[in-house]
């Protein structure tokens, strides 16, 4: 079952978001793109959707979002467990930090670039096997290719990437062998952005 829970920009994302598009555009302004350069463009539109983007001096600034809110309140309707995939991993800390203080610290596991390797099967095992565990948060990159997350039957795609494969593996981590429950996909999608155009490339 696909869903998309669809948020709006805050009025300091907006700002934001229509500064480095107009940006986009006056770079491109009638001239070729390198396919680098575009994505890299999106990239950063799709940042700010997320409440963050990387400044001229390489930090990394937050912008006030309606996109972790609206996950928590996602989480409050699950009754069972859950796998939120993200793709930023600046993200992916402020999940994990929100949920435990809301769910308390040892009702999530992650699973992305930062886990250590030999954590990351133990986290797994958790998620899977401990009812206390309720939540793995993880990057499709890393935990979406091979391992087994049947405990849940919600996957809660936090962002998206454009790629394709990476999006199917992610999806089939809890629709395996073992899954008896029909599994809920939920898309976060900022109105009116990028975001829009991503999950329909996907989907399509």
């Amino acid at each position: 079952i696909y869903m998309k829970r669809v948020i709006s920009l805050t009025d300091e994302q907006q700002k934001v978001y229509k500064q480095m598009k107009e940006k986009a555009l006056a770079e491109l302004n009638g001239e070729k793109m390198t396919t680098v350069n575009a994505l890299t463009q999106l990239m950063r539109l799709q940042q700010i959707t997320c409440g963050h983007f990387k400044a001229d001096d390489g930090t990394i600034q937050q912008i006030k979002s309606n996109r972790l809110n609206e996950l928590m309140d996602i989480l409050e309707e699950v009754e069972d467990k859950a796998i939120i995939w993200a793709h930023w991993q600046s993200d992916i800390k402020k999940i994990i930090e929100e949920i435990k203080k809301v769910h308390g610290p040892g009702s999530v596991v992650d699973y992305y670039g930062l886990t250590p390797q030999d954590q990351r099967d133990k986290n797994r095992e958790a998620f899977q096997n401990d009812s206390k565990v309720r939540y793995l948060v993880g990057t499709p990159q890393t935990g979406g290719y091979g391992i087994t997350l049947t405990a849940a039957n919600t996957v809660i795609y936090y962002s998206n990437g454009y790629d394709l494969e990476k999006r199917l593996q992610s999806e089939d981590r809890a629709h395996r062998i073992g899954q008896h429950k029909p599994v809920t996909y939920v898309d976060i999608i900022a109105e009116k952005t990028v975001d829009e155009k991503i999950v329909k490339a996907l989907r399509d």
